[in-house]
């Protein structure tokens, strides 16, 4: 009895023991595999100064966040010397750019590479741009990083762009009834204030180009247009096209002026050919009313013809009759 109760002892033994070390070997392992996901990245955070907590990390992926994206963007932005750690006085700091906000940006559907990189290249120029502005602007819909760069750089856009409208010149009319032909570069900057809920740049070649029109227009001559081109410029400049979009215009250059048809010249023309027929059809109606007046007058004489040969014939009758009744 004794031995049996010793073996059994035994065999528990071992089988506890081979369970400690079952447990151990997934441990390790579990370890093994968590380091290999989200050690390498914590390690990164931990040596850049992004002040990640490895907990931090395990709780990114329990709420469906990309530890990669939030970490990698954080360190961007230490890295880049932008204002990561939260005040005691202010938590809410515009400026901030913490990792619970990095992580709710990414819950939003925000593009935070993005974001960060427009935020690094503003502070890198000099522009004002906090992060709740900059992830406005992306949930927005706008490239907030392309927004930076061209409040950096200002890019031209041909007006018309015939990408888009197909038309290779806006076509205008001067007093003098002569066609130009004008073809403008529309330089522009991202004014990033007015960059929510502003109009975009199709709005502004719309107003560009009806303004041109409308200037040409006003011209006197074709000439004058072609002799000072600025003239027409510096009116369009003046009107404030800009006003409520999401750009500033910096210049308005013509890039090409072709003197078109004589549209005045033509219109006079077809007006003259279109009186003529108009005359000719007035002369034709009177010709026309004329022959049917002859034809009246005809008909009328032979009426009276008619009458008066019937008048005549009654004469014998009158006097026949007289003589029957002794009146003669």
């Amino acid at each position: 009895m004794y031995q049996a109760m010793t073996l059994l002892a035994a065999e528990t033994s071992d089988v506890i023991f081979w369970v400690v070390i079952g447990l151990l070997a997934v441990m390790l392992l579990s370890a093994f595999i968590f380091f290999m996901i989200y050690g390498k990245l914590w390690f990164r955070g931990l040596v850049s100064g992004a002040n990640i907590g490895i907990l931090e990390v395990i709780a990114m992926s329990l709420r469906q966040v990309n530890p990669k994206v939030v970490i990698e963007s954080k360190i961007q932005a230490v890295q880049a010397g932008l204002e990561t750690k939260k005040s005691k006085d202010n938590n809410d700091d515009p400026w901030l750019v913490s990792t619970n906000r990095l992580e709710s940006l990414y819950l939003a559907g925000g593009k935070v590479h993005r974001v960060v990189d427009a935020l690094v290249a503003a502070k890198s120029a000099g522009i004002m741009l906090n992060f709740d502005q900059a992830a406005a602007i992306d949930l927005a819909g706008r490239d907030v990083l392309e927004a930076v760069q061209t409040s950096v750089d200002p890019k031209g856009i041909d007006c018309p762009n015939p990408t888009k409208s197909g038309k290779t010149y806006l076509s205008a009319i001067a007093m003098d009834g002569v066609e130009l032909k004008v073809r403008t570069r529309v330089t522009v900057r991202t004014n990033l204030d007015q960059l929510i809920g502003g109009a975009t740049e199709d709005t502004i070649m719309a107003r560009v180009g009806e303004s041109i029109i409308s200037s040409i227009g006003s011209a006197e001559t074709h000439s004058v247009v072609l002799e000072n081109p600025d003239l027409i410029t510096k009116a369009v400049l003046g009107r404030g096209l800009d006003a409520q979009t999401a750009f500033e215009i910096v210049s308005i250059d013509i890039a090409d002026v072709n003197v078109g048809e004589n549209i005045g010249a033509r219109l006079q023309a077809d007006q003259a050919e279109a009186d003529t027929r108009v005359a000719r059809a007035k002369a034709e109606q009177r010709r026309a009313e004329a022959i049917a007046t002859e034809q009246e007058m005809k008909a009328k004489v032979v009426d009276n013809n008619a009458k008066l040969i019937l008048a005549e014939a009654e004469v014998p009758k009158a006097m026949a009759q007289a003589f029957r009744e002794g009146n003669v």
